[in-house]
């Protein structure tokens, strides 16, 4: 489907190429859940592009879309995919930010009210979750009673913390250890990674970073097993946990680097 916008953003005007680069990096991010945005998404999303319509109206269509044949949806959850990719493009398609947990907390309800009934809410309970790259195996979340307290800790931690006189890979190293952190925390019973996503590219734009690529559209799903290796110890069978993976994409992301972005490389042996 990202093909569908190759043509913008290779010879596209720069407005142009600036939506549909945050267009695809919406839609990319729905891959981190299996999710696949349906075909009348894509064509109203290039009439955004195209600036025959505003992000308003495309929220209004999807809406409309889904209310006048809910069977559209079938067993994929193509409504889902499709009205979180518009949220999704809102988002960050807005110069308004702060760095707080009452932001990250926002953001969650932004992207997923009415589809979640979690939607800007922290979770009350603990969760493990089989994950492919740990051959079943699940990383330890945040407890449900500190999930609060963890996120005010880390967020004050962040604000506390000085990036001046580092260089640009030591800068992508911290923002990697932060975003690793806060995703491991959970703080939701779902949407964790596309939220923990439109947080820190908000954040990195808030640094001069341009992260306006297709990284995320690419390579959402290594950046999620990315994340869970980032926070996987088995000591038994020599695997540590290790931000090696979310720096290499982040490397590629805001320096230019050219790492390899394979799922298998994660695969914990």
């Amino acid at each position: 489907m990202m093909n569908d916008f190759d043509g913008y953003t290779r010879q596209g005007e720069p407005e142009k190429r600036e939506k549909s680069y945050v267009w695809q990096t919406a839609i990319g991010l729905q891959d981190v859940d299996g999710l696949k945005p349906s075909s009348y998404l894509i064509e109203t999303a290039k009439q955004n592009i195209e600036g025959g319509i505003t992000i308003d109206e495309v929220k209004k269509r999807i809406d409309s879309y889904y209310k006048a044949a809910p069977a559209r949806d079938g067993a994929g959850r193509t409504e889902e995919a499709d009205k979180v990719s518009v949220r999704i493009t809102e988002l960050l398609s807005e110069k308004a930010f702060s760095f707080s947990p009452v932001e990250y907390i926002t953001t969650h309800k932004r992207l997923f009210e009415d589809i979640y009934t979690c939607a800007g809410n922290i979770r009350d309970y603990n969760i493990s979750k089989a994950e492919w790259v740990l051959n079943g195996e699940t990383v330890y979340y945040a407890s449900a009673g500190n999930i609060r307290a963890t996120l005010d800790y880390d967020f004050e931690q962040e604000k506390k913390f000085s990036y001046q006189g580092l260089n640009l890979q030591q800068t992508v190293s911290h923002v990697a250890a932060f975003a690793s952190g806060l995703w491991q925390i959970h703080a939701f019973g779902e949407g964790n990674t596309r939220t923990t996503a439109v947080f820190i590219i908000k954040y990195l734009k808030t640094f001069g970073f341009d992260v306006n690529n297709d990284l995320f559209a690419k390579h959402s799903w290594y950046f999620r097993n990315a994340l869970v290796r980032a926070n996987y110890n088995d000591f038994k069978n020599n695997i540590h946990a290790t931000n090696e993976y979310l720096e290499r994409f982040f490397g590629n992301l805001l320096l230019s680097e050219n790492n390899s972005l394979k799922n298998r490389e994660l695969l914990a042996r």
